[in-house]
């Protein structure tokens, strides 16, 4: 991308074309906005709502900008040098090798751990809708469905997740439509409530400046997965564009579809209600709609799918880079006929049905103590982002490096995010529930970047 600094051992390129460029724009776009349209959403959207009440709009319109940020910087980087371990490319670049493989490894472990946790949280979802259906057998279903989706090359994979990516969109969309008509009183037998549950229950700002601070923690995760363009870049038609596109594009829809689907559950749904449980099948109830609570299951489902199809795709590629680099055994960046990393999705794969089993065996014991430890991994990856283009964006312009694609607002805008970033930290730390999780992703990435460092020295590799 930018002019390289000078390594031990040079940081490869792994955009040679050795892996397909058959993903289309239109499927970069879609995967971009699936990514980030999760059960995070659809299920999750309660917990913020009731820690800060109709104010959770705040916290989502912070977490939103940051990622935005976030994802124009990433997009600055991919677009002049499209690598399929993307973040981690560019960190070795800009701070090192070291650093480079310790976020992949970082990213890559976050991703298979989380794997499990969709492929079983999906297969428990559709038992509650049909209970004669095995959590186990359907759960390992999944696992072997998508495995072969994502062996059976990039040009499959994507066109998958394009279609997830649509039902998403358009559920969200129908639900929109639905929660104004039935807020705009056109909806028979549903009045509307006005403004009743904006200004009421303790008014904007039930739980004060706190509630939102709380509810920022909950909301930011939820945009966690929109890294994976970046990672899907180095396999898209004429990236440049392509990624420009899609970066412009997502940014500004994931606001309209968070921002306006939250706005719809504040207004017609109490923040301290119960049934925020499930928040859209609460104001879909509200305006008697016939068969929510199952539609928004399926959707659900659909949604922990369409992750679980993309991590699985990021997990395999990353991976696959850090072999390319030397920093995983060369072993898994073999690719097929097709030019897919079959010994990298088998290996990320690998993870995922062990730790399936183990929380199948011994269920809710398992997979939360290891989706703890990764659990703020995203933010320190946007972190190293953001530090990385810090570095190279100056490096770039100090060369007179043309760029296909540059950030506005640069460094202003990357210092702002960072800000951001320190400020979701000091809250991780200052919260009982969160600091735990926040000291365990500490350890787990001193561990990794220890091992990395004695891996390199084993290799005769002097730290870069």
């Amino acid at each position: 991308m930018l002019p390289d600094r000078v390594h031990a051992v040079p940081v490869s390129d792994d955009s040679q074309p050795r892996l397909e460029r058959a993903l289309k724009p239109r499927q970069l776009i879609m995967m971009g906005l699936g990514s980030a349209i999760g059960a995070g959403l659809f299920l999750g959207s309660g917990v913020g709502i009731h820690a800060a009440g109709p104010a959770v709009l705040l916290s989502y319109l912070v977490a939103g900008a940051l990622v935005i940020i976030v994802m124009h910087a990433m997009g600055e980087m991919a677009a002049a040098k499209p690598a399929s371990g993307a973040f981690s490319v560019y960190a070795a670049d800009a701070m090192g090798a070291t650093a480079g493989a310790t976020v992949g490894w970082l990213w890559w472990a976050q991703l298979v751990i989380v794997i499990a946790a969709e492929s079983v949280g999906a297969a428990g979802l559709l038992a509650t809708l049909w209970p004669q259906l095995s959590v186990p057998l359907t759960s390992l279903t999944f696992m072997l469905l998508f495995t072969a989706i994502n062996l059976m090359g990039v040009k499959n994979y994507g066109e998958f997740e394009f279609w997830f990516a649509i039902l998403k969109v358009a559920a969200i969309i129908g639900f929109i439509l639905i929660g104004a008509a039935l807020l705009l009183g056109w909806l028979p037998d549903a009045p509307s409530p006005g403004l009743s549950n904006l200004l009421g229950h303790g008014g904007l700002m039930p739980n004060g400046w706190g509630g939102i601070g709380a509810a920022l923690l909950v909301v930011v995760f939820a945009f966690g997965g929109t890294e994976i363009v970046a990672v899907a870049a180095a396999e898209t038609q004429d990236p440049e564009r392509s990624l420009a596109r899609a970066i412009r594009t997502v940014a500004w829809r994931i606001l309209v579809f968070y921002i306006g689907s939250i706005s719809v559950i504040v207004a017609v749904v109490p923040w301290d209600s119960k049934a925020l449980k499930s928040p859209f099948a609460a104001v879909l109830e509200v305006a008697n709609i016939p068969g929510a609570a199952t539609a928004i299951t399926l959707i659900a489902v659909i949604a922990l799918l369409s992750a679980l199809n993309a991590n699985l795709y990021g997990a395999s590629r990353m991976i696959y880079s850090l072999a390319n680099r030397a920093e995983a055994p060369r072993l898994l960046a073999r690719t097929s006929r097709q030019q897919v990393p079959v010994m990298a999705v088998g290996a990320s794969v690998v993870f995922g049905f062990a730790a399936t089993v183990l929380e199948l065996l011994f269920p809710e014991r398992v997979l939360p103590v290891l989706l703890n430890v990764v659990g703020s991994t995203c933010l320190l990856v946007w972190t190293i982002t953001l530090v990385s283009q810090l570095i190279l964006r100056r490096r770039a312009d100090r060369a007179g490096t043309a760029l296909p694609f540059r950030m506005a607002g640069f460094p202003y805008l990357t210092v702002l995010a960072l800000a951001i970033l320190a400020l979701i930290f000091g809250l991780l730390l200052s919260t009982p529930d969160t600091r735990m999780q926040f000291l365990s992703m500490a350890a787990l990435t001193l561990a990794i970047a220890a091992a990395c460092g004695i891996a390199r020295r084993l290799r005769g590799v002097q730290p870069a």
